[in-house]
């Protein structure tokens, strides 16, 4: 276009193919001056940020952000969140427990399985995401409690979602793979006009696991929104998603002598009728209105509810026998947990955004308030009676079988969160940035629970033992610090320091683990964690190419270790700490090649503890180093060929000295796409083409080994 459009008198003005200037800038300019911005091809690179409350391009922002765009997620086949976040480097993926099930990453060794947020509001339902209705997934890396309040201890991820846009579209994609792996997802949008629109996602899928017998998910999902004064000053965002699965979940592998058993890949140690149930439901909207050039509001609420049921069986070898025991003599423990769940969320938060001061200092400031009130009311139950199965054939196939399926725990959180919170970048010249930022968090909960008493055994009679009930309030300040030093107009380097906090109940519950359902922790205030971050950011190849790299201190300071002096409760003794470097560089190489690629670089120490945790060990799920790369060449306009492996280090499932590990792996995919015509494409994916042994998902008392060999065809429609 540029060619074509050089020299010349009449301006053709085409959303699709030009981005329009800020509101900002274009209120700034002449009215007779023309802008003709050229805007590239798709490609893996995010330029700008989703959340309200950052001012900067992602660039100029003082912290380690990753992004997969959409185009990313559809060139590596992903299905659903963990297949997006599996590709990040200094992310893993923990196995879920009876207590929290869905997705469960690790970022940079802390836990972020309650740093799930959609479009910048929180997202803390036990559920498995689909990115059906996902336009970019953001990871801030490192303590954000300054942005999000409680929790993100090593990071935040942020799902950004599709929105509205006045061209009219249908993209219809329908995959088939192996495995009886069917799914179809299906892309509306729909102009009104000259500021409305409406666009509408769906989804079904249904598919079992690769070399896992037993496996299997089910899920469908649809997802409306409308959208209001698109272009105006004030403009209205409403939408809704709604996602069910039925699931038969997988508990994986037995822990055997400190690794996981040696047993064909696809042994399922569950019952064929084991299920795990869940649905979400979240009704959002958010008003946008420009006051002037310099001044704009952005107000967002949201109401949610998150359901599930199900019945989980964990394999277990308990007692361990002898090392000289022969497999096949081996028998597999069934333990089996069963419960509901239903938690709520109503959440609103008000931002103003001010461009102040002029000349050589101005202010980009954001402040805003924000109320949430959350509720979780799970009921735990454990099997009493179970038989257990053979280690080398287990028999899944047959219906589930106890002597009694018996209530353990019925508890109640109520948890309510008031914060204030004010960042302001200030602009020193052209070259410099300070950021100073702070929130004020003031969380209260309430727990209630009723508990029944059992024989010896784990498990219970159902007889009623009694009740306990605990109130706490932390009120808990957040901060960040940095300094940006732009170089040059793409490159810029910076460092920057934040705080974050975990409460007890951050978790909405105060039961420690789905075993013992102590509640350790219940009287303890949060723990703490701050952190120090250089990093550089560059843009290359006539900025079309990202080059992002940091090195990073993360400590947690008061880390909950068991009270020596005080058995079955914590106290904060503890201290933990992660040492690394991380580096990303994404978009295009050449016009017709593609690059996504990171390595992350994780020390992760217990520095300090007591009882329990080894001072000097590993910390669990921290894998030492870490690499992902993927490069699609377009070989013509018509097709095009993608390749890429990840790299994951050994890891331990657990940092008190019990030494149970696993190795590291290397994994390989490829994609093949072919455009029959402008209209219709045809594109294979194939995932672990070695047909690789490796274990992903981990938790101190089972092992979940990654999915073999997977082969996916899809065909997509757009009209």
């Amino acid at each position: 276009m540029r060619p074509l459009l050089t020299g010349a008198s009449i301006g053709l003005v085409a959303q699709a193919a030009f981005a329009q200037p800020p509101a900002a800038d274009r209120g700034s300019r002449p009215a007779d001056e023309i802008v003709v911005t050229e805007s590239p091809p798709p490609s893996y690179r995010v330029e700008d940020n989703s959340l309200s409350k950052l001012t900067e391009s992602i660039r100029d922002t003082p912290q380690s952000i990753a992004t997969l765009s959409r185009e990313l997620l559809d060139d590596r086949g992903a299905t659903s969140l963990n297949d997006a976040l599996r590709n990040v480097p200094g992310i893993t993926l923990g196995a879920g427990e009876f207590s929290w099930q869905g997705n469960n990453p690790t970022i940079r060794g802390f836990s972020a399985r309650d740093d799930l947020y959609l479009d910048g509001l929180r997202d803390f339902g036990s559920y498995a995401r689909d990115p059906f209705n996902l336009e970019t997934v953001e990871i801030l890396l490192g303590p954000s409690s300054v942005l999000f309040g409680r929790g993100s201890t090593g990071g935040a991820i942020n799902q950004v979602t599709k929105e509205p846009h006045r061209e009219s579209a249908t993209d219809l994609a329908v995959n088939v793979g192996s495995d009886s792996t069917v799914r179809a997802t299906a892309d509306l949008s729909r102009g009104f006009g000259e500021s409305a629109a409406f666009r509408l996602n769906l989804l079904a899928h249904e598919g079992d696991v690769a070399d896992r017998d037993g496996a299997r998910s089910q899920r469908w999902g649809v997802a409306p929104s409308l959208a209001f004064g698109i272009g105006s000053a004030t403009s209205v965002l409403l939408s809704y998603m709604h996602q069910s699965a039925d699931d038969r979940p997988d508990y994986g592998l037995p822990w055997l002598n400190g690794r996981p058993a040696a047993v064909p890949r696809h042994n399922y140690y569950g019952f064929e009728d084991d299920y795990s149930n869940t649905d979400a439901d979240m009704l959002s909207a958010r008003v946008r209105h420009e006051i002037n050039a310099r001044i704009h509001l952005d107000a967002q609420v949201r109401a949610a509810n998150y359901s599930r049921e199900n019945r989980i069986t964990e394999p277990l070898i308990t007692p361990v026998p002898p090392a000289s025991t022969p497999l096949s003599a081996i028998s597999v423990y069934r333990y089996v947990f069963s419960g509901t769940s239903d938690e709520t969320l109503r959440t609103a938060q008000l931002t103003a955004t001010m461009e102040l001061g002029s000349g050589r200092i101005r202010h980009a400031l954001v402040t805003g308030v924000e109320r949430s009130r959350e509720t979780s009311s799970p009921t735990y139950s454990f099997g009493n009676g179970v038989p257990s199965t053979s280690l080398l054939d287990p028999d899944w196939h047959r219906a589930f079988s106890a002597v009694s399926l018996d209530p353990r725990v019925v508890s109640d959180t109520d948890a309510g969160t008031t914060a204030l919170f004010a960042l302001d970048t200030l602009k020193l010249g052209a070259k410099w940035q300070v950021t100073l930022g702070a929130r004020f968090d003031h969380f209260d909960s309430d727990y209630a629970a009723q508990r029944f008493a059992g024989p010896a055994t784990p498990f219970n009679s159902g007889t009623v033992a009694g009740a306990e009930a605990f109130s706490h309030v932390d009120d808990v300040a957040s901060y960040r610090t940095a300094v940006v030093y732009k170089a040059t107009e793409r490159a810029s380097l910076y460092l920057a320091g934040s705080t974050s906090f975990n409460p007890s109940a951050q978790s909405l519950s105060l039961l420690t683990t789905g075993r013992a359902l102590g509640t350790e922790n219940a009287l303890l205030d949060p723990e703490k964690n701050r952190s120090l971050e250089l990093g550089a950011k560059l843009g290359l190849n006539q900025d079309r190419l990202s080059l992002t790299s940091a090195v990073f201190d993360i400590t947690k300071t008061n880390a909950r270790v068991a009270d020596p002096g005080n058995p079955g409760f914590n106290t904060l003794g503890g201290e933990q700490r992660i040492r690394g470097a991380s580096v990303d560089l994404t978009g295009m190489l050449t016009p017709r090649l593609y690059l996504a690629s990171g390595y992350a670089y994780l020390d992760g120490k217990v520095v300090r503890s007591a009882a329990g945790a080894v001072a000097g060990q590993r910390l669990a799920n921290t894998p030492q180093n870490s690499f992902s790369v993927w490069l699609d060449y377009r070989v013509t306009d018509k097709l095009d060929f993608g390749a890429g492996g990840r790299y994951v280090g050994d890891q331990l499932a657990m940092n008190t000295g019990a030494g149970r590990s696993v190795p590291s792996y290397r994994v390989f995919d490829a994609m093949a796409r072919y455009r029959l015509s402008a209209k219709l494409s045809v594109k294979l994916n194939v995932t672990n083409l070695g047909n690789e042994l490796y274990f992903e998902q981990l938790h101190p008392w089972h092992v979940i080994p990654g999915p073999g060999r997977t082969a996916m065809v899809a065909v997509n429609v757009v009209f």
